[in-house]
C-alpha cells in the first residue's frame, strides 16, 4: 500500500511540475511574439480603420488626446472601436495585448496609413526623465543645434549612457534633450545613413523624418524635426523645432 501511494504521488509531482514547466514556458514564447512586429498585422488594421472610416463619415478609430500632442504620437489606435466587428481580435504585439507596440496613424486626413510605436522607446526616456526629476536638474553636455543638447549621463549618475535601439536601422540612438526639458531620440544616423547617398538631396527647409517611414513599419516617435543641410551633406535640427 506505501509503495502504490508512494508511485501515486511521484507521478502527481512529475506532472505537476511537467504543468509548471509548460507554463513558465509559454509566457517567454508569448513575450517574444509579442515583440516581433508583423507586415500582415499592420494590413489587418490598417483594413480595419479603413472600413470604420467608411460606415463612419470619415472619423477614425482613434484615442483622443490633447491638440499639442507630438504628431508621430497623437493619432494612435483605439482598438475598442474596432475590435471585433472590423477587427477579429487585437494584434499580440500590440501594446493593449501585453505587446510593445503602439498602433497608430500617418496621413490621417487624406490616407490614413497604420504605422508602429516601439514602446521600448517611451521606457528609455521614462527612466531618464525619472533620474532627472530625482537630481533636480539636467545635467548638459554640450548643445549640438538650435536648443538641442547632449547630455551628460555620468554626472547624472549613470554607469553608462542609455540608449535605444532603431526601429529602422537597428542602430543604437542617443537620447537628447530640447530647450524645453524633454527627452527625444536623436535619429541623426538614420536619416545620414538613408539620404546622404541619394542622387537627389532633399528639398532645404522641410521635414526629412518622412522619410523615414517610406518603406518602414514605424514612425519615428519621440522626435525633433531635422532638415537637410546640402552644404555640409547632412540632417541638422531645424531652427523653428521650438
Amino acid at each position: 500500500m506505501k509503495n502504490k501511494t508512494k508511485k501515486y504521488l511521484s507521478a502527481l509531482l512529475t506532472g505537476c511540475m511537467a504543468l509548471l514547466l509548460s507554463g513558465c514556458l509559454y509566457p517567454g514564447e508569448q513575450l517574444q511574439q509579442n515583440q516581433i512586429p508583423y507586415e500582415d498585422n499592420v494590413e489587418d488594421v490598417e483594413e480595419a480603420v479603413d472600413a470604420f472610416r467608411s460606415d463612419n463619415g470619415n472619423l477614425l478609430p482613434i484615442v483622443t488626446k490633447d491638440e499639442d500632442t507630438d504628431y508621430y504620437i497623437k493619432y494612435t489606435i483605439d482598438f475598442k472601436k474596432i475590435v471585433p466587428r472590423y477587427l477579429a481580435e487585437i494584434p499580440g504585439n500590440a501594446y493593449e495585448e501585453g505587446g510593445v507596440y503602439q498602433y497608430t496613424l500617418i496621413n490621417e486626413e487624406d490616407d490614413p496609413t497604420v504605422r508602429l510605436i516601439d514602446l521600448r522607446i517611451a521606457e528609455t526616456i521614462r527612466s531618464v526623465k525619472l533620474r532627472i526629476d530625482a537630481q533636480g536638474y539636467p545635467a548638459l553636455a554640450e548643445e549640438i543645434g538650435p536648443g538641442v543638447y547632449k547630455l551628460d549621463y555620468e554626472r547624472m549618475g549613470f554607469d553608462e549612457e542609455p540608449t535605444v535601439r532603431s526601429p529602422f536601422s537597428g542602430k543604437n540612438l542617443h537620447l537628447i534633450m530640447s530647450g524645453k526639458g524633454e527627452i527625444y531620440v536623436d535619429y541623426t544616423p538614420d536619416l545620414y545613413e538613408l539620404l546622404a547617398e541619394k542622387e537627389q538631396a532633399p528639398p532645404e527647409n522641410i521635414d526629412i523624418r518622412p522619410y523615414l517611414m517610406e518603406n518602414a513599419m514605424f514612425v519615428p516617435a519621440y522626435s525633433l524635426p531635422y532638415a537637410w543641410d546640402k552644404k555640409e551633406n547632412k540632417p541638422v535640427f531645424m531652427s523653428n523645432q521650438e
